[in-house]
């Protein structure tokens, strides 16, 4: 097995952001993207069509807390690249659907792939990152989405246009194909734990130095799942990461749908805010994580929401491009990260060992906020024929999030605070090494 000390870090980070910004960016939210196309080529109503995205989520919410508990027993790397691989196969199925219930079971599947690659991707970061960088790190991982944002604005619309009446399905080809490597690059490079020196808060640890009596007695480390069932905190946090998951997908599935049916944009200027929403990501992973690690993770999350609904706000009440572009920016700086926010607070809130299971338990309720999200924002959209009201509706439930982010308890600064029962030594003599 390969090993590398605690320099790597910076490489796993990479990996991991990379692996994110194909699973994730491409394979949920560039569906935003497509959505005009597709849903004119199969024929599908706005409900139809935010039921698409609900099959993604359902999906993604089925695997999630599997996908943390895998995580925590099995290899993270086997894990995230397994799922990096299934989205891709879940982007081919899609792109070639002929009907709603094809392109709903291809949607379905790339729910599945994404559900075991973000919540093991940002707590993976606890192995590597002490608490001072913890936020920084868990912040950017999350925001690999935003870079394929960029990707999407800048080349969805010209792959459209070039493919004429199946430029939709080369699109998801496209994203198939770049996926694919993202999962090369993770099976190749990525690393469960540096050698030595990384950051394993919550537990104890003996060097191969200490008495091998002592360490033959050594209970190995269980998961404790009860643990994370009766915490407070983190039926707190979730509710809070299901408000969150109502809104955010709202704002992202009917993104470009509201630019060009709406508001009149073209799909080419529709996608200048597509990339002004990821290149506003890439910067916020480093601003808001930072911001975290000084601040902490409760009023950080709170702030980022509360600037989320007042881009969801704008978004839903103006029409003039400074409000909107200002929207984009406003959002795309501060929703992609909320999720490495969310992983930081868990991993200090319950340890290393603790952190994908935690993690994968919220995310389920999140999951279920996606899930219902886009389909009511499609019910809404459908009764008033425009997307204004649900946008609207976005953005007070990103502002009951934050105001319930507010009330959320610190989580600890050091998961290590947690103790551990030293086990018995062995009667008689023994030699001390």
């Amino acid at each position: 097995m390969r090993k590398r000390g605690p320099e790597y870090r910076w490489a796993v980070l990479g990996v991991a952001f990379f692996g994110v910004f194909g699973a994730l960016g491409f394979g949920r939210f560039g569906y935003s993207a497509v959505l005009p196309s597709m849903q004119k080529a199969l024929g599908l109503s706005s409900a139809a069509a935010g039921s698409l995205a609900s099959w993604n989520l359902a999906g993604y919410t089925v695997m999630a807390a599997i996908g943390g508990v895998l995580a925590a027993r099995l290899s993270p790397r086997r894990v995230i690249t397994a799922g990096i691989l299934t989205t891709a196969l879940g982007m081919v199925i899609t792109g070639v659907a002929g009907s709603l219930a094809t392109a709903s079971a291809g949607r379905f599947i790339t729910g599945l792939g994404n559900g075991v690659v973000l919540v093991p991707s940002i707590t993976l970061m606890a192995a590597w990152f002490k608490a001072r960088r913890l936020g920084l790190a868990s912040g950017v991982v999350s925001t690999g989405s935003s870079l394929a944002l960029v990707v999407v604005g800048l080349a969805v619309p010209r792959i459209i246009s070039a493919g004429g009446a199946d430029g939709w399905r080369y699109a998801w080809y496209f994203f198939a194909g770049v996926t694919l490597v993202m999962a090369i690059l993770s099976a190749v490079l990525q690393l469960d734990r540096p050698q030595r020196g990384g950051h394993r808060g919550g537990e104890l640890v003996l060097p191969r130095s200490a008495p091998l009596a002592l360490r033959a007695r050594m209970p190995r480390p269980s998961l404790e799942l009860k643990r994370i069932f009766h915490s407070r905190f983190a039926w707190h946090l979730g509710a809070i990461y299901m408000f969150y998951g109502l809104a955010f997908l709202i704002y992202f599935t009917f993104f470009q749908k509201r630019l060009t049916s709406d508001l009149g944009y073209s799909p080419k200027s529709a996608g200048y805010f597509f990339l002004l929403v990821g290149v506003a990501g890439l910067i916020g992973g480093v601003l808001w994580g930072s911001v975290s690690d000084r601040v902490g993770r409760r009023r950080t999350i709170a702030l980022t929401l509360a600037l989320a609904g007042t881009a969801s706000l704008l978004f839903g009440l103006s029409r003039g491009i400074p409000s909107l572009a200002i929207s984009a920016i406003l959002f795309g700086s501060t929703g992609p990260v909320v999720p490495g926010l969310v992983g930081a607070a868990c991993s200090e809130e319950f340890g290393y060992r603790l952190a994908s299971a935690s993690l994968g338990f919220v995310t389920v309720l999140v999951g279920l906020g996606q899930t219902i999200g886009p389909y009511l924002g499609g019910v809404l959209a459908d009764a008033s024929s425009s997307l204004g009201p649900t946008y609207v509706f976005s953005g007070a439930l990103f502002l009951a999030g934050a105001t319930g982010a507010l009330a959320l308890g610190n989580a600890r600064s050091d998961a290590s605070k947690t103790t551990q029962k030293l086990p018995a030594l062995p009667q008689g003599r023994w030699p001390i090494r």
